[in-house]
């Protein structure tokens, strides 16, 4: 007798040819074959210097994290050298913490340049208006740039991913590194396992890995169903009307380059509920594969905190 479940009833259904083609959803599925306390086991793609950590809370995850930007703003301060960082909206606690510890240090950032990794855009030229609510150039000056006070990291340093900005951030980059710069990268995986939002389905137009992660940027990129519905549930109150179907966004050609990452997975809900744990697992395990971005991200040096709970067990829960 078949079982009932996802891959057993997946031909025929809507569901068929939904998901990207790419996607082994049987090694997927086995990721999450393993009992919550493997989870840290190192993997033989792994980076020497990459840890996943567990959090117990929220409040520990968002803490853990801003501690972590701000310790390598302020030990790059103490060697002297710039630092470039690519930094995401969501998850955003963190920014909270990195001001906290910032200012208890009296750090200031003049050596900081920003990079958001991307921005809601109509496809054709067109990003949110900075001020916009729903903006990630307003949502970062409001989080983390407006709170720092006179320890900021300068106007001048700041850039957003708008079609005119994005296109530039490469050669910004490049020269930073020449300089003597560190590149760092801070995300969260996504429920695609995008990383910003280089989606999965991109890996389809490239002929192969090498050309996949020379790919610097793209303007108007088209999200997956998927993203869309994750950001419904995760930014605008599940108004799936309010969110945009294409976005900017840094490609691998840019987030590879990191010399340390900061990653976050926070993806629980309440009641037990959750959307991010076979993201976690299938970044962990999985290996690397274009069609699922997010796998890179353990071939890089640095950390990655993630709330315990989605480590597990992930079972279905009917109560």
């Amino acid at each position: 007798m078949n079982a009932v479940d996802f891959l057993d009833t997946l031909r025929g259904s809507l569901m068929d040819g939904f998901l990207p083609k790419g996607w082994d959803l049987a090694r997927i599925d086995a990721c999450m074959d393993n009992p919550p306390e493997a989870i840290g086991e190192p993997q033989p793609f792994w980076h020497k210097e990459f840890r996943p950590l567990g959090c117990t809370s929220l409040a520990d995850f968002d803490v853990f994290m801003g501690h972590e930007i701000a310790l390598r703003i302020r030990q790059a301060r103490e060697a002297g050298r710039k630092l470039a960082l690519i930094l995401p909206v969501g998850p955003m606690g963190m920014y909270r913490w990195t001001v906290f510890f910032l200012q208890e240090w009296d750090i200031p950032c003049d050596h900081v340049y920003g990079f958001n990794m991307d921005e809601w855009s109509d496809g054709e030229g067109q990003t949110l208006a900075s001020d916009d609510p729903g903006a990630f150039e307003n949502a970062m000056n409001q989080a983390f740039y407006g709170p720092l006070g006179p320890l900021t990291v300068p106007q001048e340093q700041r850039n957003f991913a708008t079609f005119e900005g994005l296109p530039l951030y490469s050669e910004k980059i490049a020269t930073l590194k020449k300089e003597g710069a560190q590149l760092g990268l801070v995300f969260g995986v996504g429920r695609v396992f995008h990383i910003a939002f280089w989606e999965p389905h991109f890996a389809a137009e490239y002929a192969s890995e090498e050309a996949w992660k020379r790919a610097t940027h793209r303007l108007g990129a088209q999200l997956h169903p998927l993203t869309i519905e994750q950001n419904a549930i995760t930014s605008f109150k599940s108004r799936t009307t309010k969110v945009p179907c294409r976005a900017n966004t840094v490609g691998p050609g840019l987030f590879l380059q990191a010399d340390f990452i900061i990653g976050g997975c926070d993806g629980a809900l309440s009641r037990g509920m959750q959307w991010q744990g076979m993201s976690l697992w299938t970044t962990l395990r999985y290996g690397p594969d274009i069609w699922l971005p997010s796998t890179f991200m353990p071939t890089l040096p640095g950390k990655l905190f993630y709330l315990q709970e989605l480590a597990g067990p992930l079972v279905a829960d009917v109560n």
